[in-house]
């Protein structure tokens, strides 16, 4: 039996927001997208945008997946 589970339960939301986080960047780049006037505007969107506001939605998996580690860890330690 796990210690851990607040911490398991907490990495599995920053996961969970993380993902939602991941597709409204996504959706709100591609609006940004539409929204500007002029081709190279578009393609410094897509180029840029696009990437960089993905890249800092993915803050919260990464977080999830070091609570996660750190779970992991602690059973593993507490097992011996």
């Amino acid at each position: 039996m796990t210690q851990y589970g607040t911490l398991r339960s907490w990495a599995f939301i920053a996961t969970l927001v993380g993902v939602f986080g991941m597709i409204a960047a996504f959706i709100g780049a591609i609006v940004w997208a539409f929204e500007v006037e002029g081709f190279w505007q578009t393609i410094g969107v897509l180029l840029i945008g696009l990437p960089v506001s993905v890249f800092i939605a993915t803050i919260p998996i990464a977080l999830g997946q070091a609570m996660r580690a750190i779970a992991d860890v602690g059973d593993t330690v507490s097992a011996r």
